[in-house]
């Protein structure tokens, strides 16, 4: 092995999270060298390890493309080098070299010290503010001419997600992140367990809808969960709105009576003639104020004022007047309401689940439900450990969770 080499050190719960096993693994994957200089075990379950290594590649290229793997961990450099900047050229432009970040905690080393960076998503750059020294995450619409860019991998750290510590709940019950095997009544036992856990400690609780949960019959259910001020925001698309309220004034969903499942007469312009009513009225909170609107998912959240964004689709009917039909500005009241989310709960929709995997911190948990076990896949794959899939039919799913959260709290 070459004379290039970097003394790297690591801390956290590196055993049990798998932190030191995938950092070995990286630097015999990509071919370079290792030497354990130093490594402490944490006797207690709180307590961290420590380790120090010496890592060798054969050029300095090598070697740095080692080390960016490595960092990616939450390694870190023993002799801490300043992050570097570029001012980008224009605005909506980042420079060549730009820092892609993950959505793990991540900090950066400027005037002799850490700053840690805001509003972490994965996928975007890094800018800094010298003179307040703030960092926040943003996206390349966000960033302005002369913003300072990270760029490269120098001075920044990486805190890697752990596995969860605290209590039983879902995130400890579930060994594997996604299953259909799973004892359904103990799963929703869980989540609703999680639900109480997190507003106790005044968390804020997201859902993310699709039109099945209409479909299936479970829409009360989240109606009923909003009226009890367990959810804090609704994010969704013109579907959901549409069939929530074609249910409530016609008991029927895209013409089908939620029911008993009958097809309704005529049933086919349902969907439409609830767009109509919605036009007419000129949006949701106009119908819940004339008295036309009287129940559903949208109905409560008027009432209960609670934020919801519609972010539109080139499919959609209507689109009803409340839908944001402009895609980056509905990406932008997504993560409005987003923010400081301590627990995201996805309902059968894939499309919105995955625009908001992309916007959510490795540190908020997330509980993905839906009846398609590859959509559940797709959801969980955003690199974090906080995150669980339940394969089963939300019409099912949801009642047995509100069930569960109406024993547990007090009337």
């Amino acid at each position: 092995m070459g004379n290039y080499e970097k003394e790297i050190e690591v801390r956290g719960h590196l055993v049990d999270s798998s932190i030191l096993t995938r950092i070995f693994d990286k630097v015999m994957d990509m071919k370079g060298d290792f030497t354990v200089e130093e490594f402490i075990i944490g006797k207690k379950k709180e307590d961290h390890s420590y380790a120090r290594l010496v890592i060798r590649a054969e050029t300095e290229l090598h070697l740095s493309e080692i080390l960016e793997s490595l960092f990616r961990e939450g390694a870190t450099s023993v002799s801490t080098d300043a992050v570097t900047c570029t001012k980008a050229p224009k605005d909506m432009v980042l420079p060549d070299d730009f820092y892609s970040t993950t959505n793990n905690s991540t900090q950066i080393y400027f005037d002799n010290q850490w700053i840690s960076v805001e509003r972490m998503m994965m996928d975007k750059c890094i800018v800094l503010d010298p003179i307040s020294k703030r960092a926040e995450c943003k996206t390349n619409r966000e960033v302005r001419k002369g913003d300072l860019v990270v760029t490269g991998e120098r001075g920044i750290k990486i805190v890697p997600q752990e596995r969860p510590r605290e209590g039983v709940d879902i995130f400890q019950f579930m060994s594997s992140t996604s299953s259909s095997e799973r004892p359904t009544q103990q799963i929703a036992k869980k989540v609703a367990l999680d639900i109480i856990k997190t507003k106790q400690e005044s968390g804020k609780i997201i859902v993310v809808a699709g039109p099945v949960v209409v479909h299936s019959g479970a829409s009360d259910v989240l109606a009923k969960m909003i009226r009890m001020g367990l959810i804090d925001g609704i994010l969704a698309g013109n579907a959901l709105a549409v069939h929530d309220i074609e249910n409530a004034l016609l008991g029927t969903s895209l013409g089908m009576h939620v029911d008993d499942g009958t097809l309704a007469v005529r049933g086919h312009r349902n969907h439409m003639s609830a767009v109509n009513e919605v036009f007419k009225a000129g949006s949701i909170k106009s119908m819940v104020e004339t008295g036309t609107l009287t129940k559903g998912i949208m109905y409560e959240c008027i009432k209960a004022d609670i934020p919801f964004v519609l972010c539109g689709s080139i499919r959609d009917d209507g689109p009803i007047p409340d839908v944001i039909t402009d895609v980056v500005e509905a990406q932008m009241q997504y993560k409005s309401v987003l923010r400081d989310a301590k627990l995201v709960i996805m309902l059968s929709t894939m499309l919105h689940s995955i625009a908001v995997g992309n916007m959510l911190p490795a540190s908020v948990k997330v509980i993905a439900v839906d009846i398609n076990q590859p959509v559940v896949t797709k959801l969980l794959d955003r690199g974090t450990t906080q995150a669980i899939g339940v394969v089963t039919d939300i019409g099912s799913f949801l009642p047995i969770v509100m069930r569960n959260l109406e024993n547990l709290l007090p009337n």
